[in-house]
């Protein structure tokens, strides 16, 4: 098969397993970072995306991803949401031929060919593709294999440097870019002179240089964003250790079976570990050890790209696995995209030596199994209203659902429900999450129960130090809703907290 064949037959099962995602509309975080973010309405969006975080500063800052902010910027001038979701389908599709071109350097068109359909039908990519926001994931991805195609198929220092800062620029977990490439010289797939390799690691030490130095700068004042998972808070670092191996469970039947798909993975539905002796962390420690006896397995058998790829996928996900640091989500499928490309490379380079007509079944089998699930899962993505609907349905002991719902029946100008929800939700989990219980103080407002939304915003102040851009959003919310009282309320509020904290 031929280069362009290859590109086509990969590209295209990538788009057409998506092509419902052109009708979804703006989800969750799609709305504060795209659809209401005014940075994106504003002349020259796509250079200032450069000077300022990639959360608004209206919802508290926190992040930056300057390269995926300007992207949405030039979709902007579009207009169009469709557009919006067709450009994450052209992301998609040039991680997806990537993966076929990299696995394509060691084992061949028929290994190439099994990765790159594997990676563009995998059920994992839905929240990934089909939510807006997901372009980050998609876009790091899509530099991350650039960057180790360019240093392990091509020896080029530039070439790799250029894909690593736009991976950096896309998303945070580009920094494991290095990683995967050291493996793969590890392993033997490439063997530069130890002049080559000086060079790419002189290189990689002056980019993370600067890219410290700017993203500090841009962020000093603006680096706000409540950043824990909800299960972690309150947790010591030993729990938050054995939850997060507990969590490798969750993680290893995302990437070999992905039959059920969630939304959410919070408590109580994901509830916290402390002890080792808890069936959740045996689980997630088996599937470690299974991991561990695969990559030497593979390793002792010379099986180099076998073993790339599944060294691939612990690289890849421990920026957000939880055991080095926590992170802001115990489990979320978005950010198995760019470790799913490990699995890919592992899986291609297995199956490459079977009967061709074994193959042919195999291959049919993963691509229709694969984008059967994936295409039934877009509509999920179609606008917050399914989203949290899914939520409800799939993951019935988490709080997220519940307290997704008090701001739709705000929306709906249905207070009691929404102080209903709110109840409900800090029933199942009651930590204090600074915006769920702004919703909540302003359904106690709406229903008349002001010594309620009293006590909740005071609670929210004991727990938040600097809060008051959680209450300068919802006021704009609550504008937004015609609750004109409850604005000037919350902003009054916000204000007297500025002036408590410059007195002390």
């Amino acid at each position: 098969m031929n280069t362009k064949r290859l590109c086509l037959v990969v590209g295209a099962a990538a788009v057409i397993v998506y092509v419902g995602a052109l009708w979804n509309r703006f989800a969750l975080d799609d709305n504060p970072v795209v659809l209401f973010n005014p940075l994106l309405h504003a002349t020259g969006a796509v250079w200032r995306a450069f000077l300022t975080s990639y959360w608004p500063p209206q919802v508290g800052g926190g992040l930056y991803r300057p390269l995926t902010i300007a992207s949405y910027a030039l979709d902007w001038q579009i207009g169009q949401v469709a557009w919006f979701h067709a450009v994450n389908l052209l992301w998609h599709a040039g991680a997806s031929v990537m993966v076929a071109l990299l696995v394509r350097q060691w084992s061949g068109d028929r290994a190439a060919l099994v990765s790159g359909l594997l990676f563009a039908v995998h059920p994992v990519h839905v929240e990934a593709v089909a939510n807006i926001v997901g372009r980050a994931e998609l876009m790091a991805a899509l530099f991350a294999l650039l960057a180790v195609y360019a240093a392990l198929g091509r020896d080029s220092v530039g070439w790799s440097a250029a894909a690593l800062v736009s991976g950096l620029l896309s998303k945070e977990n580009a920094a494991v870019i290095p990683g995967l490439i050291v493996w793969g010289w590890m392993l033997g797939l490439a063997r530069p002179s130890r002049g080559r390799m000086l060079g790419y690691v002189a290189t990689w030490t002056a980019v993370g240089i600067v890219y410290v130095a700017v993203r500090e700068t841009v962020l000093r004042d603006t680096s706000l964003i409540y950043n824990l998972a909800p299960v972690f808070i309150g947790a010591s670092p030993w729990a938050i250790r054995l939850t997060a191996v507990a969590a490798l469970a969750d993680v290893a039947r995302l990437l070999v079976f992905p039959l059920t798909l969630r939304v959410d993975y919070s408590p109580a539905e994901r509830a916290l570990v402390t002890t080792p002796f808890d069936p959740r962390f045996a689980l997630g420690l088996l599937c470690l050890v299974a991991w561990g006896g695969l990559v030497a397995f593979a390793w002792r058998r010379g099986r180099r790209v076998e073993a790339f790829g599944l060294g691939w996928i612990a690289i890849a996900l421990l920026p957000v696995a939880n055991l080095v640091f926590p992170v802001g989500v115990l489990v979320a499928e978005r950010t198995l995209y760019l470790p799913s490309a490990g699995l890919a490379l592992a899986v291609g380079a297995a199956l490459k030596d079977l009967a061709p007509q074994r193959l042919r079944v195999a291959m049919a089998a993963l691509v229709l199994a694969g984008g059967v699930r994936t295409a039934l899962r877009v509509p999920v993505w179609r606008d917050v209203n399914s989203v949290v609907k899914s939520e409800l349905k799939d993951s019935r002991r988490s709080y997220d659902g519940h307290a997704k719902m008090v701001v739709l029946f705000l929306n709906n100008h249905q207070p009691e429900r929404a102080l209903e929800a709110f109840q409900q939700a800090t029933r199942i989990y009651d930590q204090t999450l600074p915006w769920l219980y702004v919703t909540g103080a302003e359904a106690a407002f709406k229903v008349g129960r002001l010594a309620l939304a009293d006590s909740l915003l005071a609670r929210l102040e004991r727990a938040c130090v600097r809060c008051e851009h959680y209450y300068e959003y919802e006021a704009g919310a609550a504008l937004a809703r015609g609750d004109t009282a409850i604005a000037d309320t919350l902003l009054a509020r916000a204000q007297r907290s500025v002036a408590a904290r410059h007195d002390h």
